[in-house]
């Protein structure tokens, strides 16, 4: 099947009645999902059997509705379902069942299906598939906001985390938490969202390696992460993961493992400002012994700088519904975040050093004022 821009896989998740002009499908392109279709028992309003020519382009109409909407649409995920929705009228009314939305969101991120989140969602404007039009793509939009407060005014009462970590694509850890985000301590301290309290651990199947080198390299082919933020007043949703690691390193006093997830956000609207870009960063921190499971210590979320000062609560959160407010694309999340998250070590790196240069001259001029001042000092004193 031939897949639509991300333009029109965000039309027909928020706007399903705009989607692109329908054209029609080869049922060639089906014939995969047709063929594990036939190793079902067929839906009993099915009287007779339609045979396909793979050779040939037949009509998607040639396919029963029940065919389509029980054994083929099912089989799909949330993209290639979006992507299928806008290529024709029919798979359009057929891929907007709200329960194959609900299913694909419960089997992406398993802590969709806690009661609190389920009813969350349901307040979306198009329920399950909005929120996975808000959760699933990589934030696309870095450019700099106008300096408008439109986005100042309705802030949230509260913010939801629903956290999913998988290894080997198992789910390993499943969690939901809420945050208050009015009280005075939230706005004026460090912006942080802790997982775990301090004295929990998680057991995992994971097992640590011999060399360290080997469970470093191994948790960064296989571990994933998925942190959705939803904002339940404002009725959107974003993940600020970058679902594989952008770093793993170990520390050398410790000897614990720190795996980091991280997405770049656009900061305020002041260029060349500490804060311009924004490090949301997810830090899963690792331990236990050589031959047993790795046990999870700590897992939480912060916003940093370019300056590598850590953001307040209150200047976090106008970011962060900024960023839900943003656009979307549907971009490998793992590559590109691996390289929004160098790009901004470099910017960091540049600034770091501009900072040092200027530093530097200032301490010249200084110098310079001294010996300038100390020559027209003596100067003076033997000229009496």
């Amino acid at each position: 099947m031939k897949n639509s821009s991300p333009n029109s896989f965000q039309t027909f998740l928020y706007k399903p009645h705009e989607f692109i002009k329908p054209k029609s499908v080869e049922l060639q392109t089906l014939v995969p999902y047709i063929h594990m279709a036939s190793l079902s028992t067929p839906p009993p309003t099915t009287t007779t059997i339609t045979t396909v020519n793979e050779g040939s382009a037949t009509s998607i109409s040639a396919v029963h509705s029940d065919i389509l909407q029980t054994h083929i649409l099912t089989r799909l995920d949330g993209p290639t379902l979006a992507s299928a929705a806008c290529t024709c009228s029919q798979l359009n009314t057929l891929s907007s069942q709200e329960p194959l939305w609900t299913n694909i969101c419960n089997s992406t991120w398993p802590s969709t299906e806690t009661p609190r989140i389920r009813h969350v969602i349901s307040t979306f404007p198009n329920g399950p598939r909005s929120f996975f039009s808000d959760s699933f793509p990589l934030l696309t939009n870095l450019d700099l906001p106008n300096n408008s407060p439109q986005s100042h005014h309705n802030r949230t009462s509260e913010l939801i985390s629903a956290v999913d970590v998988y290894y080997k694509g198992n789910l390993v850890f499943s969690k939901v938490i809420e945050t208050e985000t009015v009280t005075g301590w939230f706005k004026c301290s460090p912006f942080r969202l802790d997982l775990l309290d301090p004295k929990d651990v998680v057991p995992t199947p994971i097992r640590l390696l011999d060399d360290d080198d080997d469970t470093c390299r191994d948790l960064e082919e296989h571990l994933e992460l998925s942190w959705i933020l939803i904002d339940p007043v404002g009725r959107r949703a974003m993940n600020v993961s970058s679902q594989k690691p952008v770093s793993v390193q170990r520390h050398w006093l410790s000897g614990e493992v720190h795996v980091r997830f991280a997405t770049i956000l656009a900061g305020d609207h002041h260029r060349g400002s500490s804060s311009e870009f924004v490090q949301c960063g997810v830090v899963i921190t690792c331990g236990g012994s050589q031959g047993r499971g790795v046990l999870i210590k700590e897992m939480s979320l912060q916003a940093e700088d370019m300056d590598g000062i850590h953001l307040n609560g209150k200047e976090s959160l106008v970011i962060l519904q900024r960023a839900m407010e943003g656009k979307k694309g549907i971009k490998r999340r793992e590559e590109e975040g691996r390289k929004r998250y160098q790009e901004f070590l470099e910017r960091k790196k540049e600034r770091k050093e501009m900072k040092l240069r200027t530093e530097r001259r200032l301490d010249m001029l200084c110098v310079a004022f001294g010996v300038l001042g100390f020559a027209t000092f003596w100067l003076f004193v033997l000229c009496r």
